[in-house]
C-alpha cells in the first residue's frame, strides 16, 4: 500500500478539501481539480467512487457540490484509500516466504498508521492559530 495510485492520491486531495470546507459547505469537483492541477473529468470520477463508497454525498442545484457524508473526525485516511487501493495478494514467489511475510507486515503497519489518522486530524485547524505568547 505504500506506493499509492494516482486515483488514491487524488481522492485524498478531494477528501481533505471537503474536510477543510467545513460541515455543510459544498465543494465542486471542478474546484478541487483546479486547486490541485488534476483533470476535471478524472476528479469527477474520483468523486463518483467516493459517493458510491458512502464517504461523500453529492448535491445538485445552485448550492450543489459534494460534502463529506459524516464528520471528518469519523473518516480515516485508510477508508479513503481502501476505495482505490485493492489489497495485494502474493507478490513474491512461494519459495520466498520470508519476503512475503516481511511485505505483509510492513503493509499492515502502513494500514494501521492510515487507520489512525482521520481527515479532521489531517486537515488541522481551519485557520492557523497564533502561537501562544510567553509572559
Amino acid at each position: 500500500m505504500t506506493g499509492l495510485s494516482k486515483s488514491a492520491v487524488y481522492a485524498l486531495h478531494a477528501a481533505l478539501d471537503l474536510a477543510r470546507a467545513g460541515e455543510g459547505e459544498p465543494v465542486t469537483a471542478a474546484e478541487v481539480a483546479a486547486r490541485h492541477a488534476i483533470p476535471a473529468a478524472v476528479m469527477a470520477k474520483v468523486f463518483q467512487q467516493l459517493v458510491r463508497a458512502g464517504l461523500v454525498s453529492g448535491f445538485r442545484g445552485s448550492r450543489g457540490g459534494y460534502r463529506l457524508a459524516r464528520p471528518a473526525a469519523r473518516i480515516t485516511v485508510l477508508q479513503v484509500l481502501d476505495v482505490f487501493e485493492a489489497r495485494r495478494g502474493e507478490e513474491t514467489a512461494p519459495h520466498e516466504e520470508r519476503l512475503r511475510r516481511l511485505f505483509a507486515e510492513v503493509d499492515e503497519l502502513v494500514r494501521c498508521t492510515y487507520a489512525s489518522i482521520t481527515l479532521a486530524t489531517l486537515a488541522g485547524p481551519s485557520r492557523p492559530e497564533e502561537p501562544e505568547k510567553r509572559q
